[in-house]
């Protein structure tokens, strides 16, 4: 659901993107571009939006050209209306054409915690073609980004062995927690307790109404398919087709699923290695070094800091090499680079396994509010470790569920209704996506959702991808037609044969220095 971490407690401050690439200009940019600019164009339809609603014209980086930004005001609580209030902001990236299509399309981002303003430049080029004719909205959810940030500072230059250790972590969590009990800002103590998806999906329903939109569609991403599959459950009527790439259902107890996962990735890993003849030549033993890595923990080592380059010695625990590990299985070719980083560990070189496991969280864009974060998992997740049903992997253990239960001992806890926890059959179509490599939300959760929401609901495996599968290969034309499809018959047949033919990544191995010499 955190998309990507480098161990357990690391998840408060890392996430890993979902893998972008930029398509290819459309044919309507491109026709467009032959009577006028495209920018010209952008302009035209920002207007237009902002003649629609209480919205103005801004810059957000990361975008060439203008957007609209706008804000909802929401009650703090919403049992009180009259109390305090915070502003729920949201930026709407205008449809191209004039004659646009009355459902725009509503990204929610992944965490919890992320922010969807913050991640749009990434994710905006998947939506290209949808942006001719539909608009593209991200709504920054309360306590993210812009919206009442329950935010503890940057930890992207925090040193490997700080941020992998869990009683600094812990540390951290008791220090955020202080600041934001004194901020009068997002209500105290008090106000910690309505950071809920439940709640944030009402936010998100007072956007839809403040930019017009009679129906939306959603696209949710690891958490963010948790906050649609809510928003369905409230509002029904308002959604006319969602796509779920990555389920992370709001019964699967995050915190306790994520072991059984990781560990069930890291052996398909280690067994697609020893079936592969180029990998098993080279790593023949990859999972016996494993193991001797592991009982070989806690030691010191020097290694390259992964920002600076510099020499630093890094206290090793098992907690930090097997969240150096977790974290490149999110992403298949991070994780073709394992058998060789375990194998140089294995002789005493953990320069590899150290710098994979820091990859994933130093850009700006994928950080994770860490207030919010745990007023989510806090309220939804940890209260119902005692129901989790999920064997703790051999080597992962319950360090991460034992960790959580640790963070939200103190942390105030919002109310989640009963409802929440369960699924009915979905009145709208639903494209569900998950990556057979998966170590979050791999095809076991997606399979009991789409079984859950029923006939309307379509769940596509694409075996060789990890955690987002929208910018895999053909799947971002794949979620264009299954949106655009003039009915809801033809959204639920739209044909994702090419899913079986991604390959996996071949294995990564880093040239020496010798073989890089001419």
């Amino acid at each position: 659901m955190n998309c990507g971490v480098r161990s357990a407690p690391e998840a408060v401050a890392s996430a890993v993107p979902l893998r972008m690439r930029y398509a290819r200009a459309c044919g309507f940019a491109a026709s467009l571009a032959r009577v006028g600019t495209v920018s010209t164009v952008v302009a035209l339809a920002a207007q237009a939006v902002a003649a629609s609603g209480d919205v103005a014209e801004c810059r957000i980086a990361g975008f060439a050209h203008p957007v609209q930004c706008g804000s909802v005001r929401q009650p703090l609580d919403p049992a009180r209306a009259g109390g305090a209030a915070i502003d729920v902001h949201y930026v709407v990236v205008p449809a191209l054409a004039r004659s646009k299509l009355p459902d725009p399309v509503f990204f929610i981002a992944g965490g919890p915690g992320q922010s969807a303003i913050d991640v749009a430049p990434l994710v905006m080029p998947l939506f290209d073609r949808l942006q001719n004719r539909r608009d593209i909205v991200f709504v920054d959810q309360r306590g993210t980004g812009r919206s009442a940030p329950l935010a503890c500072g940057d930890a992207r230059r925090e040193p490997f062995s700080d941020a992998s250790d869990p009683e600094r972590q812990l540390a951290r969590i008791r220090q955020c927690l202080a600041g934001l009990e004194a901020s009068a800002a997002t209500g105290g103590a008090e106000g910690l307790r309505h950071f809920t998806t439940t709640v944030a999906m009402q936010d998100l329903d007072a956007v839809r109404r403040a930019i017009g939109a009679e129906r939306i569609d959603l696209v949710g991403g690891s958490y963010g398919t948790r906050a649609a599959l809510e928003y369905e459950r409230q509002f029904p009527d308002r959604v006319r087709r969602m796509v779920l790439d990555g389920i992370a259902p709001p019964d699967m107890v995050l915190v306790a699923s994520l072991s059984t996962d990781s560990q069930a990735a890291l052996d398909a890993l280690f067994d697609a290695c020893i079936g592969d003849p180029a990998c098993a030549r080279r790593h023949p033993a990859v999972r016996e070094h494993w193991h001797a890595v592991l009982a070989g923990l806690p030691r010191d080592v020097v290694a390259p800091d992964a920002l600076t380059g510099e020499p630093v010695r890094v206290h090793l625990t098992r907690q930090a090499v097997l969240g150096a590990v977790r974290g490149p299985l999110y992403v298949p070719a991070l994780a073709a680079a394992l058998p060789a980083a375990i194998d140089a560990a294995a002789a005493g070189h953990y320069e590899g396994l150290i710098g994979l496991g820091s990859m994933l969280a130093a850009r700006r864009n994928m950080q994770i509010a860490l207030g919010m974060h745990f007023s989510v998992v806090c309220a939804e997740d940890v209260p119902r470790l005692p129901l989790a049903v999920d064997r703790p992997g051999a080597d992962f253990g319950d360090d991460f569920a034992r960790f959580y239960a640790r963070a939200c001992e103190s942390w105030p806890r919002g109310d989640v209704p009963a409802a929440f926890y369960g699924i009915r059959p979905s009145p709208a179509p639903v494209l569900l996506l998950s990556g057979g490599a998966d170590p979050v939300t791999p095809p076991r959760h997606g399979a009991r959702v789409a079984a859950a929401l029923g006939s309307r609901a379509r769940h596509v495996v694409v075996a060789e991808a990890g955690h987002g599968v929208m910018s895999i290969g053909c799947m971002s034309d794949v979620v264009y037609r299954f949106i655009d499809a003039p009915d809801d018959a033809t959204a639920l047949a739209v044909d994702a044969g090419c899913a079986a033919h991604v390959p996996r990544p071949l294995v990564f191995d880093p040239a020496s220095r010798a073989e890089a010499a001419p």
